[in-house]
């Protein structure tokens, strides 16, 4: 199946990532990157790479991007890839003795996360449908990010997947910002679904900073991989308290919920 494979890579200011990823695609006929216009060496790198075809496109949102590349694969095949992604030994083996399914339109696959290239023994990374049938699956927004939507069956591969992502810490921050207004949009407009018990958790606003933390740190048992796991136990702690903070500066306004997609601006104004 690999030549019935074409991986496809979203990217703004990747530099500090992509060339390890795409140093593991050289198996790829063609690799799609997808950029967002960055300024910085994400394209002389992507260049670089012979099998790399590099496009631009301008950010609207996740699953906007994501769309707008598939329509660029030609094969029946695509390896949806995040730039921080490493594909390990053990899983590009399993995608190399894949043969041609019947009745499988997508492979989800298991992630191990790492701090500095230090994988942790466990995360609150879900599994994601990184392997999929082109012209059957298509992503939807979902709070900050995107969900793929597919029609037919799925499989979970046995092999993982890394997350590495070696961006500064400042940028990740900046980040974390303009996620935590999105989720907490999806949040307060979800009032008639059912919600999940983390999501349930962060709708309660006082459990979920201190829930993060201690479930990362000694239910996962990120405390045993030293500092990183400290790292990553803290990361996921301040991201929570950023989307506490968001529903309560919506709780404490009472103003009508804004509409307007993906915006910096507050999630609601104050009534004059």
């Amino acid at each position: 199946m690999l030549s019935e494979i074409t991986p496809l890579i979203l990217t703004l200011n990747e530099a500090p990532n992509i060339p390890r990823l795409l140093d593991r695609l050289e198996w790829a006929r063609e690799v799609v990157v997808l950029d967002s216009f960055s300024t910085d060496a994400t394209e002389a790198i992507a260049r670089s790479h012979g099998n790399v075809t590099f496009v631009r496109r301008a950010f609207d949102n996740h699953a906007d991007q994501w769309n707008a590349g598939l329509e660029r694969i030609r094969t029946r095949w695509v390896l949806a890839l995040d730039a921080d992604y490493l594909i390990t030994d053990e899983l590009f083996d399993e995608l190399a003795q894949l043969r041609e399914p019947a009745d499988v339109t997508a492979y989800f696959a298991r992630f191990r996360y790492c701090m500095g290239g230090r994988p942790l023994r466990a995360s609150l990374y879900p599994p994601r449908a990184i392997l999929f049938q082109t012209a059957k699956a298509h992503y939807v927004q979902d709070g900050h990010t995107q969900r793929l939507e597919f029609d037919g069956p799925s499989q979970f591969l046995h092999g993982h997947m890394l997350h590495d992502d070696r961006k500064p810490l400042t940028r990740w921050l900046e980040t974390q910002r303009k996620y935590a207004r999105q989720e907490a949009r999806k949040l307060l407009e979800r009032t008639n679904q059912p919600l999940s018990l983390a999501d349930r958790l962060r709708r309660s606003i006082w459990p979920a900073a201190p829930a993060a933390f201690i479930y990362t740190l000694f239910v996962k048992g990120c405390l045993f991989d030293g500092w990183p796991g400290w790292y990553y136990a803290l990361q996921r702690t301040y991201a929570e308290l950023l989307l506490s903070l968001e529903l309560l500066d919506a709780r404490f306004f009472h103003d009508e919920l804004q509409t307007a997609p993906q915006t910096d601006k507050p999630l609601y104004t104050k009534a004059s």
